[in-house]
């Protein structure tokens, strides 16, 4: 089918001069007979990469940074630069090919309905190199915990290949500077309610030796970004919400058990607080807290955690019925803070 929109590919660069040359000859090839623009974001290198990019005989955008401000900070520097219909970020370190990054762009260019599309290096039968046993255990994992956090489905939280439509980006708040982009973007698109579509490509994992930049450490904070983008980046009544509710099913928990086991259900009860207070408002969340502190009355000792799943049970019936019921009145500010 014939282009309708414009691309624009976006390049985020550190130190990545042993690959430059062969990965720009690679995608410019690949995107020689497509309406687009290359926009490559020099992260600070100091190995000679802004030398190279500077000396490219194409046509390019070359955005230099003075200091490395990370991967995440490079792409949001080459949005604002862009001009296309849609955006495609590309990682330089040829651990990704080229030519299935244009095979995503030809899934959204012809079909309208489709706004944005993660690659995926586990869904294809593609060509896969990757020595790396753990990294491939933390990536699963991770995209088993944001499915769990955001309802989605994705098999590749972590996959540098992505082609989102413009129209989305400019919709999206984006605040992380680092690896934890992947998880910023995700996360945003995820709860603004926009299709994420995956397609599966090859994949050419680097070591360390090879210039592999990505950490343990970027891996632990890995986790407060999830809880970050789910928990903390909301508007205000959310966050009241997740507050208050954390801290009466703390409370709840403290009146059972003994010892170690006393500190894991408080550990589990907040959990589940967090969870309540992403879809239960003020009013709401204080209805459940209502019918589990009268189930609280009408036993003693251990039995009395029965009586209060009961009122919790009920509870969370009644605060459902309730917010169903206020829909209608979604408009209403005051109304929408609390139910």
């Amino acid at each position: 089918m014939p282009q309708k929109n414009k691309l624009s590919i976006i390049v985020p660069v550190y130190n990545e001069v042993r690959y430059l040359d062969e990965f720009t000859k690679s995608l410019f090839s690949v995107f020689n007979n497509i309406d687009s623009e290359y926009i490559f974001v020099n992260d600070g290198s100091s190995d000679g990469s802004k030398e190279l990019l500077e000396n490219i005989n194409e046509t390019i955008i070359l955005i230099n940074l003075k200091e490395n401000k990370g991967k995440g900070y490079a792409i949001k520097e080459g949005i604002k630069a862009s001009t296309g219909n849609f955006l495609l970020f590309q990682d330089a370190d040829l651990e990704l090919d080229p030519k299935d990054s244009l095979e995503m762009y030809n899934i959204i260019n012809d079909n309208n309905k489709i706004d944005c599309v993660f690659g995926s290096r586990y869904l294809s039968g593609k060509l896969k190199k990757n020595n790396n046993y753990l990294n491939e255990v933390f990536v699963k994992f991770n995209s088993f915990l944001f499915n769990i956090l955001f309802r989605q489905s994705l098999s590749d939280l972590h996959c540098g290949s992505k082609i989102i439509s413009k129209k989305i980006i400019n919709q999206l708040n984006l605040t992380i500077d680092d690896f934890g982009f992947e998880i910023d973007i995700a996360s945003q698109i995820a709860k603004n309610k926009f299709d994420i579509y995956e397609y599966g490509i090859s994949y050419f994992a680097r070591s360390k030796k090879e210039g592999k930049k990505i950490t343990w450490i970027d891996g632990i904070k890995s986790y407060f970004y999830l809880f970050k983008t789910r928990f903390l980046q909301n508007e205000i009544s959310v966050i009241f919400s997740i507050a208050f509710t954390v801290s009466y099913m703390i409370y709840i928990a403290s009146f059972f058990g003994m010892g170690l086991g006393k500190y894991l259900l408080i550990g589990l009860f907040a959990v589940i607080g967090l969870f309540i207070g992403l879809y239960k408002k003020i009013l709401t969340s204080s209805i459940i807290f209502l019918f589990c502190f009268i189930g609280s009355l009408f036993s003693k000792g251990n039995g009395k955690i029965y009586t209060v799943l009961l009122g919790f049970i009920i509870g969370l019936y009644i605060s459902k019925k309730i917010s169903l019921s206020a829909k209608k009145f979604n408009s209403i500010k005051l109304i929408n803070f609390f139910i």
